[in-house]
């Protein structure tokens, strides 16, 4: 078993999450898919060749566990900074010796002949309409999460990799980390008697956002092409470089889809995958750290969601000290002594028992009555798995454990949150089959505006 802890201190510590250690024993798949059609599929014992098209921290981390860890190999690497690719060639070369080239125009990986998949690291504009085009150029994807800008473009993502029969692992690694998938088989075996209520919590510290200076556009930075979808707007470094386009919907959709739907995708996972719900509330704005500064999303947010059988909450928050992520205080390997400060918890409340389970390495304790412990399990994170898991599927065309086909619930549910609170925080009926809710307003925040050239066609 290596040790990576070292990367948190040579290039990953830019990434939002950082790195944890391997978790052990694969994690079960959902099994057998039907058998796909390629151009090019990689044998059993072939190396897979990967691109990746994203060469930020995260993008840094992915691509070297992915050739370390999982058997990867790179021979494409793209970008819009010249610098960043760089970067990311320094950064993998102790894990692979020969140079990847480099793309600047990511439609000359989607070409190359010589590609089995392609990792998709941008930031959210970028995400399905890359993962689109990949599933069309015979690519298999493994996409950051959350996995689309909004509603509509998920259900486009899972229509392409039906159609062109590829494999679509989406970014959220707590379906491969062993913890939770017993935490799973507890759940669904009935222990915790019925179910009624889930709480979600993403309740972390934060700071005012200030833009600053703009700087200036680096040599050869095609500011328009990055922004993709969205408006048109002046270049700014703190944006771009400083990964400011977390504090604008333009780009994302807050810490909701940024952080939470690890949490929220993980809850889903534990309630049996139970689809999409009937209903959406919101509460929440500006109250702490985004009063006032240069942001757009809420630094409080409150949501419930109504499901056929149970209701799901998520509190949100962006400015308390002292709650700490399951990422950083779980890495000492015992589970957290005070539940109350795992800022990235959910607890299930069973008629007989009580789950609380943490993500990315925070596993679970159940109880009965004050203080009766019935089981725990320390927790490590599932990343090293979940590249596994996707290296393996690409070979076996077996569904990932995070296939795009079960992660779309989980990713409608956060946008359903969103824009119940960006409409002033109203209550939204929804109706799955059409995609809609009983609220114009919100049914016309399920599709995404496209500037000219950037658009996602209705058929894909």
């Amino acid at each position: 078993m290596k040790d990576h802890s070292e990367l948190l201190t040579k290039g990953a510590t830019s990434t939002r999450r950082g790195f944890i250690k391997r978790a052990s024993a694969a994690a079960a798949g959902l099994g057998a898919w039907q058998a796909l059609s390629a151009e090019r599929v990689a044998g059993a014992n072939e190396r897979v060749n990967v691109a990746i098209i994203g060469c930020g921290g995260r993008g840094r981390f992915i691509l070297r566990v992915m050739i370390e860890d999982a058997g990867a190999h790179c021979v494409a690497i793209s970008d819009l900074s010249d610098e960043r690719m760089d970067q990311m060639w320094t950064f993998i070369q102790p894990v692979q010796t020969e140079k990847p080239r480099f793309e600047k125009d990511y439609r000359k990986i989607l070409e190359a002949k010589d590609i089995d998949a392609v990792i998709v690291a941008t930031h959210d504009n970028w995400h399905a309409p890359l993962t689109i085009q990949a599933c069309q150029a015979g690519k298999d994807v493994y996409v950051e999460k959350p996995h689309s800008f909004c509603m509509w473009e998920s259900g486009k993502m899972v229509e392409a990799a039906a159609k062109y029969r590829r494999v679509v692992q989406v970014g959220t690694q707590n379906r491969s980390t062993e913890y939770n998938l017993r935490a799973r088989e507890i759940v669904q075996s009935g222990q915790l008697g019925e179910i009624g209520l889930v709480k979600v919590f993403n309740l972390k510290s934060g700071s005012p956002f200030k833009l600053g200076d703009p700087g200036q556009q680096p040599a050869g930075f095609d500011w328009d092409r990055w922004l993709g979808r969205a408006a048109l707007r002046p270049y700014h470094q703190r944006i771009w470089r400083g990964g400011g386009w977390h504090f604008y919907w333009d780009y994302c959709g807050g810490d909701m889809t940024d952080d939470g739907i690890h949490q929220i995708d993980l809850a889903l996972m534990m309630m049996g995958d139970p689809g999409l719900p009937t209903s959406v509330r919101a509460l929440g704005g500006q109250f702490v750290t985004r009063k006032g500064d240069d942001s757009e999303v809420p630094d409080v947010l409150n949501v419930a969601w109504e499901f056929p059988t149970f209701a799901m909450t998520f509190d949100m928050s962006q400015y308390p000290a002292y709650m700490e992520k399951s990422s950083d205080v779980l890495r000492k390997k015992h589970l957290v002594s005070d539940w109350k400060q795992n800022a990235t918890r959910i607890e299930i409340y069973g008629q007989k028992q009580l789950m609380i389970l943490g993500r990315h390495g925070g596993g679970f304790v159940v109880e009965k009555g004050s203080s009766q412990v019935v089981e725990k399990m320390h927790g490590q994170a599932g990343d090293l798995e979940h590249y596994r898991n996707f290296i393996a599927c690409v070979k076996s065309r077996k569904a990932p454990n995070a296939d795009i086909a079960v992660a779309h619930a989980s990713n409608m549910v956060a946008h359903m949150g969103n824009i119940a609170h960006r409409l002033g925080n109203v209550a939204l009926k929804y109706d799955a089959a059409a995609n809609a809710f009983d609220n114009p307003a919100a049914t016309a925040m399920v599709k995404a505006s496209y500037r000219s050239g950037y658009e996602i066609p209705d058929t894909v």
